[in-house]
């Protein structure tokens, strides 16, 4: 097999996926006429297994498919753990989450928040946040797109910055004409690509030892250097004390905060009714728990048939094993880029990652155009329709634009803190303000304030000292040793910290409120008409 082979089928896919998933943005720019269309024409326009694939489709990222299979070939037990978590977080928020977020009239967590809890004030710490989680995941997944796309085609390094360009162009094009219903059927469509791809892999995989999991298992122990280890949690963070903790409170963020991420609660709000919001719980675990499960076949098979220490040292963090393994598995072609199989794993993570960033993009500008315009509660705030659209579409090619160059400037350094970043804001912030508006009477706009902007501040102090930033081989210093705090994942602080935030800011609103009544009581009845007014801890 030559190479020009593979790559030649590897531009045949790529530009039949973006011809195919241009093709369906439009047909779903010309149903947008209001904002309702642009926002929210995903779950609602697709039924119960639409909507669910497509929230399969916002979930499936380039982590899922490269650095969870790094994950378990590099740590073994460790990676499968992750795995899990990744689909036991999804079908927790769909069981919690799925029908109580739906709200007809809301398109971004701080319009739900702000509608929630009956005043607009809570929806800028809302666009704070969200902008927060998802400029770290838009910059990894953006710089992904970049690699994959420079593989594909066999171009040198210095083609990244116009691979990066690329890719953030697709984006732009995919959600300013699109919308969500556009993006939702690109996500299908990538969703189908993706559960193909995962499954032939994990096939040869599998049928290179007889078709026995414990076969490939022990394969890949064997071949790890670790013995026992691989097979016991712990291998990635450690056995000591620190490590354990460490584990702990990685898998508690990634449960927590993938269940809260900005861009796949955006999909949760149009669902018509509760039994829609039922009936897609399945669409939507389903895929995801098929990819996870071929990944970790895939994992496993990197690390039996190359070994940890070359993937290692290929990247400290394991996320070219995905790549790796289909030249061993294809070693006829002369190498991974000239195998067929190459091209066509590699064009599934193309598909997985373009689709995550315009899903991405289109919830960032979201948040900026809506919750940081000053209106009410609820609805447009007297803007016609067509206004609000283009606002959303100039906020896209704002987000895109801005996202393309800090991810050319970045490249690949500090993947895993910013990914680490965003789902610890995710955990520590998102989810107390989701669950206190949803479950806690009587919570206030104060209570929301304290979890955000205490939280924020705590979470990047903590990361700042942590190993993730220096001192690793994984870290954005790793020549470089300042870190002071012991966990790579701060989220074993900053969870509870976060809870206890909004507690705290909730019962100093409900104080200044008494002191509010007892002043107005002493002052006598020129004050009284205040009494017929709405209780101002509401507000707060």
């Amino acid at each position: 097999m030559s190479a020009g082979d593979g790559q030649s089928l590897a531009v045949v896919v790529f530009l039949g996926f973006v011809a195919v998933s241009l093709l369906l943005c439009g047909l779903a720019a010309a149903d947008i006429d209001d904002p309702e269309h642009f926002y929210a024409g995903g779950s609602a326009a697709f039924g119960p297994m639409g909507g669910g694939l497509a929230i399969a489709g916002d979930y499936i990222s380039a982590a899922t498919l490269l650095s969870t299979t790094g994950a378990v070939a590099l740590d073994g037990a460790d990676g499968v753990l992750f795995a899990c978590a990744t689909v036991v977080s999804l079908f927790l928020v769909m069981r919690i989450l799925g029908e109580p977020l739906r709200r007809k009239g809301v398109f971004t967590l701080g319009d739900f928040v702000a509608d929630r809890l009956g005043t607009p004030s809570a929806r800028r710490a809302l666009g704070v946040a969200g902008l927060v989680v998802l400029a770290p995941l838009l910059l990894v997944q953006l710089s992904t797109a970049g690699r994959i796309m420079a593989a594909m085609f066999g171009l040198p390094d210095g083609a990244l910055t116009g691979c990066t360009v690329a890719g953030g162009t697709l984006m732009v094009c995919y959600a300013a004409f699109g919308g969500m219903r556009g993006v939702g059927y690109v996500q299908i469509l990538k969703v189908g690509v993706t559960l193909a791809v995962m499954v032939l892999l994990a096939g040869i995989v599998l049928a290179r030892y007889g078709w026995s999991p414990p076969a490939l298992f022990d394969a890949a122990r064997d071949r790890s250097g670790a013995g026992a280890g691989y097979a016991r949690p712990g291998l990635h963070f450690g056995h000591s004390v620190a490590g354990r903790l460490d584990l702990i409170g990685f898998a508690a963020t990634l449960l927590v905060g993938a269940a809260c991420l900005p861009h796949i609660t955006m999909r949760l709000h149009p669902v018509r009714d509760a039994r829609t919001a039922r009936r897609a719980v399945g669409w939507a675990v389903g895929p995801v728990a098929v990819v996870c499960a071929g990944v970790v076949v895939a994992g496993l098979g990197a690390c039996a048939l190359i070994g940890r220490a070359p993937l290692r040292a290929a990247d400290p963090g394991g996320a070219t094993a995905l790549l790796m393994v289909t030249g061993a598995l294809d070693p006829a072609a002369g190498g991974a880029r000239d195998s067929m199989l190459f091209a066509v794993v590699a064009c599934a993570v193309f598909a997985t990652t373009l689709a995550a960033v315009a899903g991405i993009t289109l919830a960032a500008a979201s948040s900026l155009a809506r919750d940081f315009g000053g209106r009410p509660a609820h609805g447009s705030g007297g803007r016609s329709p067509a206004g609000e659209i283009r606002r959303a579409r100039y906020a896209i090619v704002l987000v895109g634009a801005a996202a393309v160059v800090l991810s050319a400037f970045l490249g690949d350094r500090g993947r895993l803190t910013l990914i680490s970043l965003s789902f610890s804001v995710a955990a520590s912030v998102l989810a107390p303000v989701l669950l206190y508006a949803l479950f806690l009477p009587g919570h206030t706009v104060k209570g929301v304030r304290w979890t955000v902007y205490g939280g924020l501040p705590l979470i990047v102090l903590l990361l700042v000292g942590s190993p993730a930033v220096s001192g690793g081989p994984t870290a954005v210093f790793p020549d470089q040793d300042f870190h002071w705090f012991p966990l790579q994942t701060p989220g074993l602080v900053t969870i509870p910290a976060g809870f206890l935030l909004g507690l705290v800011g909730r019962a100093r609103a409900r104080s200044d409120s008494g002191a509010s009544w007892r002043r107005q009581d002493r002052t006598g009845p020129m004050t009284t008409p205040r009494s017929r007014r709405p209780d101002p801890a509401a507000r707060r």
